[in-house]
């Protein structure tokens, strides 16, 4: 499956669209259980630990991905956990005050899934240093680990 991440110039957002050989739910559960989203979030090579992770409308989350160059702090609130949307915060440690808007949208598409992924950065400029922080290869990556945690959880 391939990914497609746009990032218009001049605005704020990135929105990626990947597609799932999963239904819905299958997708949904790996965004929302811990002992499942450890085995996908993430670059190759990187080893996930959660330190918060209550996916449900009010929680939050709170992780760290490391690898041999180092630690990667994460954190957000989930504003909202449906099986269809999710809405949550996300704040790269390393950009304090850089709070990004997300909005995940799952699509039943007949037993596969077309997930919408819309980002809202503070600004051009805080979406651009995202965008050239190497995050493409952390999605790709993470949704090729995804596809393989599917397949095996089917």
């Amino acid at each position: 499956m391939s990914t497609t991440i746009t990032a218009r110039p001049g605005t704020p957002f990135i929105e990626v669209t990947r597609e799932f050989d999963a239904p819905p739910s299958a997708v949904f559960r790996a965004h929302t259980d811990p002992d499942l989203i450890v085995r996908w979030l993430g670059p190759h090579g990187m080893e996930m630990e959660l330190i918060e992770f209550d996916a449900r409308t009010g929680g939050g989350y709170h992780y760290v991905h490391r690898d041999e160059r180092g630690e990667y702090r994460f954190r957000g609130v989930y504003h909202t956990v449906s099986e269809e949307r999710i809405v949550q915060t996300f704040e790269y440690e390393g950009a304090p005050g850089e709070v990004t808007l997300e909005t995940m949208t799952l699509t039943d598409l007949g037993g596969r899934t077309r997930m919408v992924s819309h980002s809202v950065y503070p600004s051009v400029e805080a979406r651009d240093a995202a965008m050239e922080s190497g995050m493409n290869k952390g999605i790709q990556q993470s949704y090729e680990r995804l596809d393989t945690l599917l397949e095996k959880e089917e």
